[in-house]
């Protein structure tokens, strides 16, 4: 059976599996960024891959390509990492360097959510005409969406949800963008606003709404309030057969989407309804950027 190295990079961390046909992943490594510079970021990529085949029996003359998700803007065709908020990656030939480094020739790079959604697709075993969404909502909220085995990526920047405007009471603003209402940070944010706080943290939010404070919990339902909002307009304009959302906030938070379904459900007319027994939650933890990665250099 054919295997790939799938990776997922971030400005946190980066990610890298081995990864077979069946989206298993035989072996993954972690190791820390360093945006600090383009040079030094890249020296952790090929650490991380070198951590992985350093404890692997599989060799690197038997790994079929390599498969990279990237945060923000990507040339795929050329291989380029275009634009990132949180790397030093501007205009970077990440395809050609992987090329370079490994010796080998088939390397795929993608956005970093599209290939989180590529392996939650392949696990949602969807008939080929049906149209699936998957949302993350993490450090920051943003979507894609496949129909026919292929992304709807328009001009380029579809799937954007975390541009949606919402309306959050806690902003005391009329209309801010979704990510800005409702990602980890922006949690963090209104809540130390409110606690009078400057170190709390959006998992020290959800532990005291879990423990029934009052403020926790009027924050968590206005964050819930502002992410069906955006699920509510992506459900408007598309009509998915099937929604399912990762990241680490809502991930190690199921009761946040339960929460969103309610107030869904207030919203929806009869024939959107369905939607509401097809939203759910990632099964695959944080594996899916580099299992995503894999199976697309794998098929490409």
């Amino acid at each position: 059976m054919k295997c790939a190295i799938g990776l997922d990079i971030g400005g946190t961390k980066i990610a890298s599996g081995i990864v077979n046909q069946n989206g298993d992943v035989i072996q993954r490594e972690v190791v820390n960024s360093d945006p600090s510079d383009r040079e030094r970021m890249f020296s952790q990529v090929e650490a991380c891959i070198e951590q992985l085949l350093d404890h692997s029996s599989i060799p690197m003359h038997d790994i079929y390509g390599i498969g990279a998700g990237v945060p923000g803007k990507s040339d795929r065709k050329h291989g380029i990492a275009i634009f990132q908020n949180n790397l030093p990656w501007s205009n970077f030939p990440l395809a050609d360097r992987l090329r370079k480094a490994f010796g080998i020739d088939r390397v795929v790079i993608d956005n970093d959510v599209y290939m989180a959604a590529f392996a939650e697709w392949k696990e949602a075993h969807l008939e080929q005409d049906k149209l699936f969404v998957y949302t993350t909502v993490s450090t920051g909220i943003s979507s894609a969406i496949i129909q026919d085995g292929e992304f709807i990526r328009g001009s380029g920047f579809a799937g954007e949800a975390g541009l949606i405007p919402v309306h959050a009471p806690y902003t005391d603003k009329p209309l801010v963008r979704l990510e800005h209402a409702a990602s980890g940070p922006a949690l963090a944010k209104y809540a130390n606003k409110l606690y009078g706080r400057t170190d709390m943290t959006a998992k020290q939010v959800f532990d005291a709404y879990y423990n029934g404070d009052s403020t926790a919990q009027s924050l968590i339902d206005d964050m819930a309030s502002a992410l069906a909002q955006g699920v509510y307009a992506f459900n408007s304009l598309l009509d998915p057969h099937k929604m399912v959302f990762g990241g680490s906030v809502i991930f190690n938070n199921p009761n946040l989407l339960a929460k969103v379904k309610e107030k869904l459900d207030e919203w929806l007319i009869d024939e959107q309804k369905h939607i509401l027994n097809n939203m759910e939650i990632s099964h695959m933890g944080n594996e899916q950027g580099i299992v995503g990665a894999g199976r697309r250099v794998l098929e490409s």
